[in-house]
């Protein structure tokens, strides 16, 4: 896919003095709620009103969303507050109903990303409208998969396209329901700087402690907006309850967010910058330098295991390791998350090392 700017024209023409802001229930309940909340929203920064039409749950048995019935409610919360609406569709027969009753945005959910043939059928549907797509990254931390999503829509003739990053999926338990990965969002980021990039840090937190956090980082790392869950009645909520605030909140939100300039105007700041950057590249080629002689550390004691017949996996020896290094982060301020991912993936590169040479 070219990197054209027209990807942008729609959030362009919005016009907006401050980063595109998403806002709505999780799911859309009964008439009364949709109404209510879109009418507190109205005084917000909100410019475009989310809910979920139709929730298929990882399992079912919960609530899974109202259906069609819903979108006539958004219709009515667009004509009597002029917000925009948007929801999900996750086939062609969601985008004919989203399309009859005037739906203005359409995002597409991280599960549906994840399979090419639903993500080119509701491509296809939507071949020929000027409808924005935005598409949300696939459950597992794939680029290729995500921006492969981008390109379906964008063969189809869809040039009012962005992205949602709304997390990944991880067996490891993080302080996320699903971990951020930001890594991922600003290389797809670096690709395509003209591809709108918005953050979901309702689904990346699963609570709403950390929501203001998460969309900070966002604004710092130049993100163009945000989708947050907002309920008038969050505790209550039929669906990922934990994860929704207040518009009241919202709008405090919204108040306190500061939005960083992407670049310094004076030349003071521009020569500290690049000192510092300097020191960070120098320091990365350092960890290079470093992280090349563990491995052939381990290289040696791979070939020592090989020469005496001895297992790669030294399981007490590894979490020895681990438990020191937690220690040793914490008094350098470093997490005891990121610990465990480094130390996780530069064991996992030990034994690959190990594996090779044993099986060689």
């Amino acid at each position: 896919m070219e990197n054209k700017k027209q990807l942008r024209h729609w959030l362009d023409a919005m016009g907006l003095d401050h980063p595109l802001v998403i806002a709505g229930p999780c799911s859309a309940e009964t008439e009364e709620q949709v109404l209510n909340i879109a009418h507190q929203l109205k005084e917000s920064d909100a410019t475009v009103f989310r809910a979920g039409i139709w929730k298929p749950r990882t399992r079912p048995g919960n609530f899974e969303g109202v259906g069609a019935l819903g979108l006539k409610w958004l219709q009515k919360a667009k004509q009597e507050t002029g917000l925009m609406i948007t929801t999900e569709v996750a086939n062609p027969h969601h985008v004919e109903l989203a399309l009859e009753h005037d739906v203005d945005i359409f995002w597409i959910g991280a599960r549906t990303t994840v399979s090419p043939f639903i993500v080119q059928d509701i491509a296809d549907a939507l071949r020929g409208t000027n409808k924005p797509v935005l598409i949300k990254n696939p459950v597992n931390p794939d680029l290729s998969l995500w921006l492969g999503a981008v390109e379906r829509f964008y063969k189809a003739d869809i040039e009012n396209l962005g992205v949602i990053h709304r997390g990944f999926s991880t067996y490891e338990k993080t302080r996320y329901r699903n971990n951020p990965e930001w890594q991922i969002a600003v290389d797809l980021q670096n690709r395509f700087p003209d591809l709108p990039l918005i953050l979901d840090p309702s689904h990346i937190a699963g609570r709403r402690d950390i929501i203001f956090d998460l969309s900070q980082t966002a604004l710092d790392l130049n993100y163009d907006g945000l989708m947050i869950e907002t309920h008038h009645d969050p505790d209550n909520a039929w669906s990922d309850a934990a994860q929704q605030i207040t518009p009241k909140e919202l709008i405090k939100y919204t108040e306190d967010l500061r939005i960083r300039k992407e670049s310094g105007d004076d030349a003071a700041f521009t020569n500290k910058i690049n000192t510092l950057r300097t020191k960070i590249d120098v320091i990365d080629h350092q960890l290079i330098e470093i992280l090349g002689k563990r491995m052939k550390v381990a290289d040696d004691i791979g070939q020592l295991k090989k020469d005496h017949n001895v297992a790669v996996l030294q399981s007490k020896r590894w979490n020895e390791i681990l438990g020191k290094m937690i220690l040793e982060g914490e008094e350098k301020n470093l997490s005891e998350e990121f610990i465990l991912r480094m130390f996780k993936a530069i064991h996992q590169e030990s034994i690959n090392h190990q594996e090779d040479i044993i099986n060689h």
